[in-house]
């Protein structure tokens, strides 16, 4: 492969103008078709052939009119503490609110309370909703405000909640992309003291990303994708994009200090460093494809979505610096800024710098480093035991937070339960279908945590009925997942006493009951998939058993560690205050399957920059113990840049106010943190230390049949002391 990456970055370097051409071109259209093309994100629990969703689709089938909208927003309306709704000034500014909501854009029609009997039993709180007919209206809160003005200006307390609102992108999400590149930006400066050097990764970023997000817009007019997808595109795009980025200019930068011209270093570059790139990218791109064997389709597009974009990273990262690099010229390494001189962060410093000194002291006490770092992991993961999954809802909302309100004044006025109920939908094809449901509502009645269920109404044709169901505790609590198991314990003798053909639970309560069970019957299998694949690319990287192996292991200590941390700040609520998180008392349901696939990946990422220069020493000639500190030298200076850019740049996206993004962004600003220095930067050296050769052990027979990818760039080294060229067979590099 060296030779290859070799070949392109010379070609690229030569014909810089050409492939900058092509590049903006590229970008220029994708927006161009993205403007054009672009349709709407839409956030979706679709679970197929679960319980919820099969009685879903018959109450949608059999009551069209009654099942539930997707596009529909609720607003609440409370009158002042000691008076009433059913006062004669309040019910004329709820009439006329009521009117202006029907004639908002794309509202299909609106419930009068006082009509509909959604009034609270003291009177004091009432609510309408509001049905939409797309599925995303834009500018929801701010119509919904306008249409209700007269109302809050009488006194009244207006609220807004509802799935309409839901879909709406955080307006400061741009804001927290500059904040996350400004930190890059300054991060770079200091690696590279230069303007010319640390500006390269960032514009290289800038256009990659720039034509994924319009390219994944394009797609979204073909495709269903939730609001959630390019967020977390651009979250690891951006990182991926700095970080490959970053170590191919840092190579460049040294090559060009040991005296090559500038299309011999484009091309070493990217036959040693852009190999590391490429497997360190394919790692990453396998775990997020892999997300598909969870069968979520929302996992699904999240995950394809988030691999084409670490796909565009590695791929604009080949070609564009090369060319960046020929335009550049030899101004890369020129000191321009003034206070800071030009680093080449893998020269040798001549003086025992940081780097030398902690991999000095790790290789020198590999034992007390190895329990110290598992004891120190181990007491991080602890709270990871009281995990809990759920989906937050709007309770979950700071309290500033109009969707917040609503939710808690629908609680004071009508019961925490009211807040998620849920629907028992009964197939009665062949029997009475209002006697069958009659039936069903008497059980379930007599269970535990049940508040009230609505009589049995039967569809026109008389073979389903539906009745709600309300618990006395609201939809994350722990009380009402056990209600929805007790029914649907209760289901098959209901079935057998009343003669219906089935009797099933849905609403959201029951939606994620069916999403956990789903991701945990799938986890197994997609850790297998992924640590499989992963583990072959990592054996045909470094031509070892044993550095994979200890590579996995690193990896469960950062999740477990890093499950512990999440925890401790989203469900105990520490450090809340500190970091502006509201806490929730739950981890979002796909947080696990997601975070375990993105980490998987940028660990591997981090286990290939850091060992693959470890290798190339040793490939070279030094001991196992001299390799280690050698090539801990060389790569930690541009590894622990790389992991605070990407740190930054998660960090950013955690006060985005979105519960997921929020939650997963700060997961894997602590995940890196974690990995990169405590496991990849800590206990790796230690553990090769303690392995010594036998860390570099490859069976002969299995040495045979992998295929030799050199990401040493080895062949490249043969190739310059080589009189006479190298066959074409084995990618000799022209000079």
């Amino acid at each position: 492969m060296s030779t290859y990456l070799d070949r392109l970055g010379r070609f690229a370097y030569r014909r810089r103008a050409w492939v900058l051409t092509v590049w903006l071109a590229v970008l220029v259209l994708s927006v161009i078709g993205a403007a054009a093309l672009a349709g709407e994100t839409e956030d979706s629990l679709e679970l197929p052939g679960t319980e919820s969703v099969e009685a879903m689709e018959l109450l949608q089938e059999r009551f069209p009119a009654a099942a539930p909208s997707a596009s529909s927003a609720r607003v609440v309306f409370a009158a002042p503490e000691g008076r009433t709704l059913a006062e004669p000034d309040h019910q004329v500014v709820i009439a006329e609110s009521v009117s202006r909501l029907g004639a908002l854009p794309d509202v299909t029609g609106v419930d009068d309370p006082f009509q509909v009997g959604t009034v609270s039993p003291d009177g004091r709180i009432a609510y309408a909703e509001v049905e939409y007919g797309v599925a995303w209206p834009e500018d929801t809160l701010s119509d919904l405000r306008e249409a209700t003005a007269s109302a809050q200006d009488a006194g009244l307390t207006v609220e807004m909640g509802g799935a309409a609102l839901q879909g709406e992108i955080p307006d400061d999400l741009y804001a927290q992309e500059a904040i996350g590149l400004g930190i890059a930006a300054l991060v770079l400066i200091i690696t590279f003291g230069s303007f010319v050097a640390a500006g390269m990764p960032l514009v290289n970023a800038i256009i990659g990303v720039g034509t994924t997000i319009a390219l994944i817009a394009v797609a979204s007019r073909f495709f269903d994708l939730g609001t959630s997808t390019p967020i977390l595109a651009t979250m690891l795009g951006l990182a991926l994009a700095i970080d490959y980025s970053l170590f191919i200019v840092s190579r460049y930068r040294h090559e060009l200090a040991t005296g090559r011209s500038g299309p011999d270093a484009a091309g070493r570059a990217l036959g040693t460093a852009g190999s590391a790139v490429v497997f360190a990218g394919l790692t990453v791109i396998i775990a997020l494809c892999g997300l598909w064997v969870v069968g979520i389709p929302m996992l699904t597009e999240m995950g394809f979505a988030a691999a084409f974009a670490v796909a565009m990273a590695v791929l604009i990262a080949l070609t564009m610096l090369p060319a960046f690099f020929g335009f550049a010229g030899r101004r890369i390494i020129g000191g321009r800024i003034p206070g800071l001189r030009a680093r080449d962060p893998e020269a040798d410093e001549g003086r025992r710098g940081l780097a030398v000194r902690w991999s000095a002291l790790v290789t020198r006490r590999p034992v007390p480093v190895v329990l110290g770092v598992v004891l120190v992991m181990a007491a991080l993961a602890v709270p990871a035991l009281d995990l809990r999954l759920g989906m937050p809802d709007d309770g979950a909302l700071s309290e500033e937070n109009t969707q917040r309100r609503a939710y808690d004044l629908i609680a004071e006025g009508f019961g925490a339960g009211f807040n998620g109920p849920l629907l028992v939908v009964v197939d009665a094809t062949g029997t009475d279908a209002q006697a069958a449901g009659g039936a069903v509502a008497q059980t379930v009645n007599t269970l535990d945590n049940v508040a009230m269920v609505t009589p049995p109404v039967a569809n026109p044709a008389g073979d389903a009925a539906m009745l709600t169901v309300l618990p006395v505790t609201g939809p994350s609590a722990v009380e009402t997942e056990d209600l929805v198991t007790a029914i649907r314990d209760r289901a098959g003798e209901l079935v057998d006493a009343t003669g219906a053909t089935s009797v099933a639970v849905t609403g959201m309560p029951a939606i994620i009951i069916d999403f956990n069970r789903s991701m945990a019957e799938a986890l197994p299998l997609y850790l297998a998939l992924i640590t499989a694949l992963s583990f072959l690319l990592l054996m045909l990287v470094f031509r070892s058993v044993l550095v994979p192996l200890k590579a996995a292991l690193g990896f469960l200590l950062t999740m477990g560690a890093t499950f512990g941390v999440v925890v401790a700040v989203f469900q105990w609520g520490w450090l809340n205050g500190l970091l502006a998180v509201n806490q929730t008392g739950l981890v979002i349901s796909f947080l696990p399957i997601v975070l375990i696939g993105i980490v998987f990946g940028l660990a591997m990422d981090y286990q290939v920059f850091m060992v693959t220069r470890m290798r190339e020493e040793y490939v070279h000639g030094a001991a196992p113990v001299p390799a280690v500190v050698t090539g801990f030298r060389h790569g930690s200076r541009v590894v622990t840049a790389a992991a605070i850019i990407m740190i930054s740049v998660f960090g950013a996206f955690a006060f985005s106010g979105d519960d997921f993004i929020m939650q997963i962004a700060f997961a894997l600003a602590i995940a890196i943190a974690l990995d990169a220095f405590v496991v990849r930067m800590t206990l790796v050296p230690a553990l090769l230390t303690l392995l010594r050769r036998a860390a570099w052990w490859l069976p002969r027979w299995l040495d045979r049949l992998l295929p030799h990818v050199d990401v040493e760039g080895d062949k490249l080294r043969r190739a310059e002391r080589s009189p006479e060229p190298v066959s074409a067979g084995a990618g000799t590099a022209a000079h």
